[in-house]
């Protein structure tokens, strides 16, 4: 004799009632369709998070998807002041000031590398990089903007505090800096010096060799952030540095009180890219109880969705 299941049944999608990104992610939680309905979880959970006004809510994410048309998405989450904290790369900063002052184009994963070698084009997944959109308007524009920080008189910084005050001389609303300057959100740079960003200020302390930069601050601010927090919650997008530099201060509090991860790293390789949220529970960086979700997938098509439908959620 089969047993009564207790669980919801399977719906199908309708298009008839499909008229908004809520309509299809609330769809998506019904559906039961493997991937979308994790994006119903990942939605509700950050809807929780986001909503819960006694949580520090961090927001890390890598350098890659600043590239494309997602950092206008990353932009209005910082615009909206939606997080407390960003912790990322140095590429960040190089992708997302280099877009403030030149343009990067729409290329194909199949096109020559090496003719584009001779074109002086770089090549980051389908995105087209021209050599002067790149190093070359990097340090020229960067080079200027620390010779107006070095007139405040000032010579150490901790990687916070030179970001926020780049950010304090962009003029472009299209920058997530430019934001984070604006709303006072701080941007952590563990890796300072693996990008154009940290290259720039290694070439600057050539010539100032009084300029410091002091991480041990950074680290404190971190650790002040944890400590005096009553709950801390992360959405945290693809791995590397910026993702375990969250969890890692975090499992000085015991844990996360909300995840979500979103990646397309595999699990079985052990790389913490690929690793679950589950399994920092083993680590004491996520509660046992905490609301947490692994959404496998291409964050270039997930944070649309997932941003559009808390925009109208958090209303």
């Amino acid at each position: 004799m089969t047993r009564k299941i207790r669980a919801p049944p399977v719906i199908d999608y309708d298009l008839s009632t499909m008229g908004t990104v809520e309509d299809l992610v609330e769809q998506m939680g019904k559906a039961g369709g493997f991937t979308a309905a994790k994006v119903f979880e990942a939605a509700s959970i950050l809807r929780e998070m986001l909503s819960d006004d006694s949580c520090f809510n961090f927001l890390s994410f890598p350098a890659c998807i600043i590239s494309t048309g997602t950092r206008g998405i990353i932009k209005e989450m910082v615009k909206r002041k939606w997080f407390d904290c960003i912790i990322t790369t140095t590429g960040m900063l190089d992708h997302d000031l280099a877009r403030t002052w030149k343009r990067y184009h729409r290329g194909s994963f199949e096109m020559d590398d090496v003719e584009l070698h001779h074109m002086n084009i770089h090549r980051l997944g389908n995105v087209l990089i021209p050599m002067e959109s790149y190093g070359i308007i990097l340090e020229k524009k960067l080079q200027t903007m620390m010779k107006d920080i070095w007139k405040t008189g000032r010579t150490e910084f901790s990687t916070r505090e030179i970001v926020k005050e780049v950010g304090l001389r962009l003029d472009d609303e299209s920058s997530i800096t430019y934001w984070a300057a604006k709303n006072d959100i701080p941007i952590y740079i563990p890796g300072p010096f693996d990008g154009a960003f940290g290259s720039q200020l290694w070439m600057w302390k050539q010539t100032h060799p009084e300029f410091k930069l002091d991480l041990f601050k950074d680290e404190q601010e971190l650790a002040d952030i944890v400590f005096d927090a009553k709950k801390t919650g992360a959405l945290m997008v693809g791995g590397g540095i910026s993702k375990h530099h969250v969890i890692w201060w975090n499992q000085y509090r015991d844990g996360l009180d909300y995840a979500v991860f979103i990646t397309t790293a595999v699990e079985w390789d052990g790389s913490l890219s690929g690793a679950r949220t589950r399994e920092a529970i083993s680590w004491g960086k996520l509660k046992e109880k905490a609301p947490h979700v692994t959404l496998e997938g291409d964050a270039t098509v997930l944070l649309p969705i997932i941003a559009s439908y808390l925009d109208k959620a958090l209303d």
